[in-house]
């Protein structure tokens, strides 16, 4: 198993994409440390994780409060003695379908402020006890319009690009004391509910299917369809492995080609 004996810590870990990526660690054999603020699902994908013979522990964190970031993260070290990978999949609520000339300053900002101090919040800590124990892995996902000109996706892009500015500059700060930094890039997964309700928003607007909608985005892609969650956790799984040991300070792009690198 690729991460037999190690501890992760993923915020977000209610969420379509934390979900599949704790499962996935589990399977590989890593004690999976479940937190977030929705307590119900978080204990949902606990007892999923367990029913297949994997380990999973929850913690309701709001990862917007530092002290509460702080004091979660404590008490792992405290409990397991060490975390060796940290994942931040947390979802804050974008304003999409117009040009950011028609937002407001509140709309545009309010969405890139919390989804960065959650980041910092949840990277500052992990890299402050992983530099201090000599080495570990620490993940982020961001999607394609952190690096594609897509129109009318508003604050989303930005924030998605913010996060890999973020990744970079903590890798090349941590990378001496043997921390890693690895940024997943999905295209969207077409079976999370959030990519499927932004679909329905987009293809609302321009007056088309949702499946017709998701085609569009498919067709640009080089493999002409759209990375699925499971897919995207495997990845996740590969950099937070040792076999992904001199990966760092980079985006692994799980786009299906939507961007070419």
């Amino acid at each position: 198993m690729l991460l037999e004996h190690k501890n992760a810590v993923i915020y977000g870990a209610g969420g379509a994409i934390g979900a599949a990526v704790a499962r996935a660690f589990a399977r590989e054999g890593a004690t999976v440390h479940l937190a977030g603020r929705n307590w119900r699902a978080l204990i949902v994908v606990r007892d999923e994780i367990t029913e297949s013979g994997g380990h999973a522990e929850v913690g309701e964190v709001d990862a917007l409060d530092e002290a509460a970031v702080q004091q979660h993260f404590d008490g792992m070290v405290a409990r397991v003695g060490r975390v060796d990978i940290s994942f931040n999949a947390i979802s804050f609520d974008y304003e999409q379908g117009a040009p950011v000339t028609e937002m407001s300053v509140e709309g545009f900002t309010s969405a890139i402020g919390e989804v960065m101090r959650s980041q910092f919040l949840t990277t500052r800590v992990a890299g402050i006890h992983m530099s201090q124990q000599g080495g570990g892995v620490i993940l982020a996902i961001t999607a394609s319009p952190a690096r594609l000109a897509i129109p009318l996706v508003g604050n989303f892009g930005v924030a998605c690009a913010a996060i890999e500015g973020l990744c970079r500059q903590l890798a090349v700060d941590l990378g001496a004391a043997g921390v890693r930094v690895v940024c997943l890039r999905s295209a969207g997964s077409p079976d999370a509910p959030g990519v499927r309700g932004s679909y329905q928003y987009h293809a609302e607007r321009l007056g088309i299917s949702p499946e017709a909608f998701e085609a569009t985005i498919a067709a640009r892609t080089v493999l002409k369809r759209l990375p699925l969650l499971a897919e995207v956790a495997n990845a996740a799984v590969i950099m937070a492995s040792d076999h992904a040991s001199a990966f760092t300070g980079a985006v692994a792009n799980i786009t299906c080609g939507e961007v070419v690198d």
